[in-house]
Protein backbone atom coordinates (compact mmCIF):
# COMPACT_ATOMS: atom_id res chain seq x y z
CA UNK A 1 0.00 0.00 0.00
CA UNK A 2 1.08 3.59 -0.76
CA UNK A 3 0.58 6.65 0.69
CA UNK A 4 0.59 10.35 -0.81
CA UNK A 5 3.54 12.66 0.23
CA UNK A 6 2.20 14.27 3.14
CA UNK A 7 3.27 18.07 3.88
CA UNK A 8 1.96 20.17 6.06
CA UNK A 9 4.13 23.13 4.77
CA UNK A 10 2.00 23.24 1.88
CA UNK A 11 -0.13 25.16 4.04
CA UNK A 12 2.20 27.40 5.31
CA UNK A 13 3.21 28.35 2.30
CA UNK A 14 2.29 31.98 1.35
CA UNK A 15 0.77 34.70 4.39
CA UNK A 16 -2.81 34.20 2.27
CA UNK A 17 -2.59 30.24 2.80
CA UNK A 18 -1.94 30.49 6.46
CA UNK A 19 -4.32 33.14 6.96
CA UNK A 20 -6.74 31.14 5.38
CA UNK A 21 -6.29 27.89 7.98
CA UNK A 22 -5.52 29.94 11.05
CA UNK A 23 -7.54 28.11 13.41
CA UNK A 24 -7.56 31.18 16.27
CA UNK A 25 -8.56 34.66 15.50
CA UNK A 26 -8.80 37.50 17.21
CA UNK A 27 -11.48 40.33 16.41
CA UNK A 28 -11.35 44.03 17.95
CA UNK A 29 -14.97 43.21 18.98
CA UNK A 30 -13.24 40.62 21.85
CA UNK A 31 -11.35 43.88 23.07
CA UNK A 32 -11.71 45.89 25.78
CA UNK A 33 -9.85 48.78 26.69
CA UNK A 34 -9.02 49.53 30.53
CA UNK A 35 -8.71 53.60 31.20
CA UNK A 36 -7.94 55.79 34.09
CA UNK A 37 -9.24 58.83 34.77
CA UNK A 38 -8.12 61.20 37.40
CA UNK A 39 -9.64 63.89 39.40
CA UNK A 40 -8.38 67.69 38.45
CA UNK A 41 -6.29 66.99 35.76
CA UNK A 42 -6.51 69.61 33.10
CA UNK A 43 -4.57 67.25 30.60
CA UNK A 44 -3.54 63.57 30.13
CA UNK A 45 -0.68 62.56 32.56
CA UNK A 46 1.43 59.78 31.36
CA UNK A 47 1.87 56.80 33.18
CA UNK A 48 6.10 56.35 33.37
CA UNK A 49 5.57 52.83 33.56
CA UNK A 50 3.48 52.15 31.24
CA UNK A 51 4.48 53.62 28.16
CA UNK A 52 2.01 55.03 25.69
CA UNK A 53 -0.64 54.93 28.62
CA UNK A 54 -1.93 57.85 30.59
CA UNK A 55 -4.52 58.94 33.61
CA UNK A 56 -6.72 60.64 31.69
CA UNK A 57 -8.93 64.00 32.62
CA UNK A 58 -12.36 64.10 32.27
CA UNK A 59 -12.36 65.96 28.70
CA UNK A 60 -9.06 63.18 27.50
CA UNK A 61 -11.44 60.85 28.49
CA UNK A 62 -14.43 61.56 26.17
CA UNK A 63 -12.25 61.80 23.20
CA UNK A 64 -10.77 58.70 23.85
CA UNK A 65 -13.59 57.06 24.59
CA UNK A 66 -14.93 58.10 21.51
CA UNK A 67 -12.12 56.93 19.56
CA UNK A 68 -12.31 53.44 21.22
CA UNK A 69 -15.89 53.20 19.66
CA UNK A 70 -14.85 54.34 16.01
CA UNK A 71 -11.66 51.34 16.76
CA UNK A 72 -14.67 49.03 17.12
CA UNK A 73 -13.55 47.35 19.87
CA UNK A 74 -15.93 45.84 22.21
CA UNK A 75 -16.15 47.93 25.56
CA UNK A 76 -14.08 50.12 27.99
CA UNK A 77 -12.96 49.62 31.96
CA UNK A 78 -12.94 52.45 33.99
CA UNK A 79 -10.49 53.02 36.96
CA UNK A 80 -11.13 56.49 38.73
CA UNK A 81 -8.69 57.93 40.66
CA UNK A 82 -9.84 60.16 43.28
CA UNK A 83 -7.60 63.81 44.62
CA UNK A 84 -8.04 62.54 48.08
CA UNK A 85 -8.64 59.32 50.20
CA UNK A 86 -10.22 57.91 53.30
CA UNK A 87 -10.64 54.40 55.37
CA UNK A 88 -13.85 53.51 53.86
CA UNK A 89 -13.26 54.42 50.06
CA UNK A 90 -15.85 56.77 50.15
CA UNK A 91 -15.31 58.31 46.71
CA UNK A 92 -15.90 55.23 45.35
CA UNK A 93 -19.68 55.18 46.48
CA UNK A 94 -20.05 59.14 45.78
CA UNK A 95 -22.28 59.91 43.06
CA UNK A 96 -20.47 63.01 42.40
CA UNK A 97 -16.93 61.05 42.96
CA UNK A 98 -14.69 61.02 40.16
CA UNK A 99 -15.49 57.12 38.49
CA UNK A 100 -19.18 57.93 38.98
CA UNK A 101 -18.83 61.16 37.19
CA UNK A 102 -16.77 59.33 34.57
CA UNK A 103 -19.14 56.96 33.72
CA UNK A 104 -21.66 59.51 33.16
CA UNK A 105 -19.24 61.53 31.06
CA UNK A 106 -18.59 58.52 28.64
CA UNK A 107 -22.24 56.97 28.75
CA UNK A 108 -23.14 60.48 27.12
CA UNK A 109 -20.51 60.58 24.54
CA UNK A 110 -20.65 56.80 23.19
CA UNK A 111 -24.25 55.10 24.18
CA UNK A 112 -24.53 51.94 23.55
CA UNK A 113 -21.98 52.07 20.64
CA UNK A 114 -19.61 50.04 22.84
CA UNK A 115 -20.07 48.75 26.41
CA UNK A 116 -19.19 50.52 29.66
CA UNK A 117 -17.71 48.91 32.10
CA UNK A 118 -16.63 49.65 35.46
CA UNK A 119 -14.16 47.98 38.11
CA UNK A 120 -16.10 47.57 41.11
CA UNK A 121 -13.32 47.93 44.54
CA UNK A 122 -12.16 50.43 46.91
CA UNK A 123 -8.42 49.85 46.58
CA UNK A 124 -8.53 53.11 44.69
CA UNK A 125 -10.18 55.14 46.87
CA UNK A 126 -9.14 53.96 50.31
CA UNK A 127 -6.14 55.52 52.44
CA UNK A 128 -4.88 52.05 53.24
CA UNK A 129 -4.80 50.44 49.44
CA UNK A 130 -6.64 47.31 50.37
CA UNK A 131 -9.69 46.37 48.53
CA UNK A 132 -11.78 46.37 51.12
CA UNK A 133 -12.70 47.99 54.55
CA UNK A 134 -10.52 47.23 57.72
CA UNK A 135 -11.03 45.73 60.74
CA UNK A 136 -9.77 47.25 64.03
CA UNK A 137 -6.88 44.79 64.23
CA UNK A 138 -6.31 45.75 60.67
CA UNK A 139 -7.13 42.68 58.56
CA UNK A 140 -9.41 43.16 55.78
CA UNK A 141 -13.14 42.87 56.69
CA UNK A 142 -15.08 40.45 54.08
CA UNK A 143 -18.95 41.03 54.98
CA UNK A 144 -18.37 45.07 55.61
CA UNK A 145 -16.78 45.28 52.22
CA UNK A 146 -19.36 43.69 50.99
CA UNK A 147 -21.80 45.94 52.22
CA UNK A 148 -19.97 48.78 50.24
CA UNK A 149 -19.62 47.08 47.06
CA UNK A 150 -23.40 46.87 47.45
CA UNK A 151 -23.78 50.56 47.42
CA UNK A 152 -21.02 50.99 45.02
CA UNK A 153 -22.55 49.03 42.42
CA UNK A 154 -25.43 50.73 42.43
CA UNK A 155 -24.08 54.31 42.19
CA UNK A 156 -22.17 52.42 39.49
CA UNK A 157 -25.28 51.22 37.49
CA UNK A 158 -27.40 54.58 38.55
CA UNK A 159 -24.29 56.65 36.55
CA UNK A 160 -24.83 54.50 33.48
CA UNK A 161 -22.33 51.22 33.43
CA UNK A 162 -23.56 48.84 31.80
CA UNK A 163 -21.67 46.22 33.03
CA UNK A 164 -19.93 45.91 36.49
CA UNK A 165 -16.30 44.28 37.77
CA UNK A 166 -16.21 43.34 41.32
CA UNK A 167 -12.43 42.83 41.88
CA UNK A 168 -11.56 43.10 45.43
CA UNK A 169 -12.28 39.15 45.87
CA UNK A 170 -14.23 38.81 48.92
CA UNK A 171 -15.77 36.09 49.22
CA UNK A 172 -19.75 36.20 48.08
CA UNK A 173 -19.27 39.29 46.32
CA UNK A 174 -21.10 38.56 42.82
CA UNK A 175 -24.37 37.43 44.95
CA UNK A 176 -24.56 40.45 46.83
CA UNK A 177 -23.86 42.88 44.46
CA UNK A 178 -26.21 40.68 42.09
CA UNK A 179 -29.03 41.73 44.60
CA UNK A 180 -28.31 45.10 44.94
CA UNK A 181 -28.62 45.40 41.35
CA UNK A 182 -31.63 43.79 41.02
CA UNK A 183 -33.32 45.27 44.69
CA UNK A 184 -32.46 48.68 43.03
CA UNK A 185 -34.01 47.80 39.55
CA UNK A 186 -30.82 47.30 37.81
CA UNK A 187 -31.26 43.89 36.80
CA UNK A 188 -30.06 44.67 33.02
CA UNK A 189 -26.53 45.39 34.54
CA UNK A 190 -24.17 42.66 33.60
CA UNK A 191 -21.62 41.51 36.05
CA UNK A 192 -17.94 40.91 35.14
CA UNK A 193 -16.93 38.83 37.88
CA UNK A 194 -12.89 38.92 38.68
CA UNK A 195 -13.50 35.16 39.63
CA UNK A 196 -9.88 34.20 39.60
CA UNK A 197 -7.46 36.82 40.73
CA UNK A 198 -3.72 35.77 41.51
CA UNK A 199 -1.98 37.63 43.99
CA UNK A 200 0.84 38.88 40.76
CA UNK A 201 4.24 40.56 41.26
CA UNK A 202 2.48 41.68 37.72
CA UNK A 203 0.67 44.44 39.21
CA UNK A 204 3.39 46.88 39.99
CA UNK A 205 2.86 49.17 37.31
CA UNK A 206 -0.98 49.37 37.96
CA UNK A 207 0.15 50.48 41.64
CA UNK A 208 1.49 53.70 39.88
CA UNK A 209 -1.66 53.96 37.53
CA UNK A 210 -3.96 54.25 40.29
CA UNK A 211 -1.88 56.10 42.62
CA UNK A 212 -1.76 53.21 45.01
CA UNK A 213 -1.91 53.57 48.55
CA UNK A 214 -1.28 49.96 49.67
CA UNK A 215 1.68 48.96 52.02
CA UNK A 216 2.01 45.09 52.43
CA UNK A 217 0.03 43.04 50.25
CA UNK A 218 -3.15 41.38 49.15
CA UNK A 219 -2.18 37.67 49.75
CA UNK A 220 -4.93 37.42 52.08
CA UNK A 221 -7.84 37.43 49.78
CA UNK A 222 -6.09 37.38 46.36
CA UNK A 223 -5.42 33.99 45.06
CA UNK A 224 -1.95 31.79 45.54
CA UNK A 225 -0.82 31.68 42.16
CA UNK A 226 0.69 27.59 42.35
CA UNK A 227 -2.97 27.08 42.93
CA UNK A 228 -5.21 25.86 40.35
CA UNK A 229 -8.20 23.95 41.79
CA UNK A 230 -8.76 26.39 44.03
CA UNK A 231 -9.57 28.86 41.32
CA UNK A 232 -11.91 26.74 39.64
CA UNK A 233 -13.38 26.62 43.03
CA UNK A 234 -13.94 30.49 42.82
CA UNK A 235 -15.35 30.62 39.82
CA UNK A 236 -17.69 28.02 40.28
CA UNK A 237 -18.70 30.03 43.71
CA UNK A 238 -19.31 33.37 41.04
CA UNK A 239 -21.37 31.44 38.47
CA UNK A 240 -23.65 30.24 41.27
CA UNK A 241 -24.04 33.60 42.43
CA UNK A 242 -24.99 34.53 39.05
CA UNK A 243 -21.78 36.14 37.17
CA UNK A 244 -22.18 37.24 33.41
CA UNK A 245 -18.76 36.78 32.52
CA UNK A 246 -15.89 34.94 34.82
CA UNK A 247 -12.31 36.68 34.32
CA UNK A 248 -8.69 35.49 34.50
CA UNK A 249 -6.29 37.99 35.94
CA UNK A 250 -3.13 38.20 35.25
CA UNK A 251 -3.62 36.67 31.31
CA UNK A 252 -0.39 35.11 30.44
CA UNK A 253 1.65 33.64 33.08
CA UNK A 254 -1.90 32.01 33.49
CA UNK A 255 -3.17 30.59 30.68
CA UNK A 256 -3.47 27.30 31.79
CA UNK A 257 -6.17 28.51 34.12
CA UNK A 258 -7.45 30.41 30.93
CA UNK A 259 -7.98 26.72 29.61
CA UNK A 260 -9.46 24.95 32.49
CA UNK A 261 -12.05 27.61 33.51
CA UNK A 262 -12.78 27.58 29.64
CA UNK A 263 -14.00 24.11 29.88
CA UNK A 264 -15.08 24.53 33.39
CA UNK A 265 -18.29 26.88 32.54
CA UNK A 266 -20.59 27.76 30.21
CA UNK A 267 -21.03 31.26 29.83
CA UNK A 268 -18.18 33.58 28.47
CA UNK A 269 -14.80 33.73 29.68
CA UNK A 270 -12.56 37.04 30.15
CA UNK A 271 -8.79 37.53 30.46
CA UNK A 272 -6.99 40.43 31.48
CA UNK A 273 -3.66 41.59 29.85
CA UNK A 274 -1.98 43.74 32.47
CA UNK A 275 -0.29 46.43 33.40
CA UNK A 276 3.01 43.95 34.15
CA UNK A 277 2.82 42.18 30.99
CA UNK A 278 1.98 45.40 28.99
CA UNK A 279 5.28 46.93 30.43
CA UNK A 280 7.53 43.72 29.72
CA UNK A 281 6.68 44.32 25.91
CA UNK A 282 7.23 47.66 25.60
CA UNK A 283 10.70 47.61 27.27
CA UNK A 284 11.75 45.14 25.14
CA UNK A 285 10.57 46.46 22.12
CA UNK A 286 11.38 49.84 23.34
CA UNK A 287 15.56 48.12 23.40
CA UNK A 288 15.04 46.63 19.58
CA UNK A 289 15.03 43.37 21.57
CA UNK A 290 11.40 42.15 19.71
CA UNK A 291 9.24 43.05 17.17
CA UNK A 292 6.31 45.08 19.07
CA UNK A 293 3.50 44.77 16.57
CA UNK A 294 4.09 41.34 16.37
CA UNK A 295 4.39 40.67 19.83
CA UNK A 296 1.33 42.72 20.62
CA UNK A 297 -1.07 40.23 18.11
CA UNK A 298 1.22 37.06 19.19
CA UNK A 299 0.14 37.65 23.17
CA UNK A 300 -2.98 38.29 21.98
CA UNK A 301 -3.30 35.21 20.02
CA UNK A 302 -2.68 32.93 22.60
CA UNK A 303 -5.00 34.60 24.74
CA UNK A 304 -7.56 33.66 23.01
CA UNK A 305 -6.41 30.01 21.74
CA UNK A 306 -6.28 29.37 25.45
CA UNK A 307 -9.81 29.85 25.66
CA UNK A 308 -10.68 33.69 26.21
CA UNK A 309 -13.59 34.94 24.62
CA UNK A 310 -12.81 38.40 26.01
CA UNK A 311 -9.66 40.26 26.66
CA UNK A 312 -8.93 43.32 28.81
CA UNK A 313 -5.84 44.93 27.16
CA UNK A 314 -4.37 48.01 26.77
CA UNK A 315 -3.14 47.49 23.79
CA UNK A 316 -7.19 47.65 22.56
CA UNK A 317 -7.29 50.19 19.87
CA UNK A 318 -4.30 50.15 18.57
CA UNK A 319 -4.63 45.96 18.44
CA UNK A 320 -7.92 46.52 16.40
CA UNK A 321 -6.27 48.41 13.86
CA UNK A 322 -3.49 45.61 13.42
CA UNK A 323 -6.11 43.28 13.02
CA UNK A 324 -8.10 44.92 10.48
CA UNK A 325 -4.88 45.78 8.63
CA UNK A 326 -3.84 42.01 9.01
CA UNK A 327 -7.05 40.62 7.65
Amino acid sequence: MTYPDVRPRRLRRTPAMRRLVEETKVAPSELILPMFVKEGLAEPRPIGTMPGVVQHSRDSLRKAVVEAAQAGIGGIMLFGVPASKDPAGSGGIDPNGILNVAIRDVVSEVGDATVVMSDLCLDEFTSHGHCGLLAPDGTVDNDATLAAYAEMAVAQAAAGAGVVGPSGMMDGQVGVVRRALDAAGYADVAILAYAVKYASVFYGPFREAVESSLVGDRRTYQQDPPNLREALREVALDVAEGADIVMVKPALPYLDVVSAVRQAVDIPVAAYQISGEYAMVEAAAANGWLNRDAAILETLTSIRRAGAQVILTYWAVEAARLLRARY
